[in-house]
């Protein structure tokens, strides 16, 4: 009943094109029946890397809020039912050991766009991150060893062992 607000909300519809088509919003229903069951494996599976990779020799650092060594672990008790599938790590080495390890990943895809249902890796230094200046990189801890993953719905057994022989791959022969 309000023209004006309409007209506004028109304007900002038309000039972003944040229109969903039928088919769009069958595909957001039909995946909001299966989310939970998505999420419980996706956290799951998260956990699972995190564990091996904090345990992992070729490791330095694992950031991911279910491991007790997080900053943040308690708060995350606290407020939240699970957690997510997202992680980062740091590869001991350098900017060639973290771009060996990419290169020798088979189950986890390389992307940028991460939290889908398959697993997705990311190195920030040369991909999201790439047109940071270095001093502003080093000030959010975005180092040339960082990678990010997006654990996905895959075997937890598969992951592990995809990144088990990435890391393996990663060190100079």
């Amino acid at each position: 009943n309000d023209t004006e607000l309409f007209d506004r909300l028109a304007y900002i519809q038309n000039s972003c094109g944040i229109m969903s088509s039928p088919f769009d919003c069958y595909l957001v229903n039909r995946g909001l029946k299966t989310l939970h069951v998505r999420m419980k494996e996706h956290m799951k599976n998260g956990l699972a890397v995190a564990k091996f990779l904090e345990q992992h020799p070729l490791v330095e650092q694992v950031m991911h809020p279910g491991l007790p060594s997080h900053p943040q672990h308690k708060v995350a008790l606290k407020q939240a039912s699970g957690f997510s599938g997202m992680l980062s790590f740091y590869i001991k080495g350098g900017i060639g050991e973290a771009t060996r390890f990419l290169q020798a990943i088979r189950v986890f895809c390389l992307a940028e766009s991460l939290g889908g249902f398959e697993s997705l890796a990311d190195h920030p230094a040369l991909m999201t991150h790439a047109s940071v200046p270095p001093e502003e990189r080093a000030a959010l801890n975005i180092s040339d060893n960082l990678i990010r993953l997006s654990v996905g719905l895959e075997s937890e057994e598969d992951l592990i062992a995809d990144l088990d022989q990435a890391l393996k791959a990663s060190v100079k022969k």
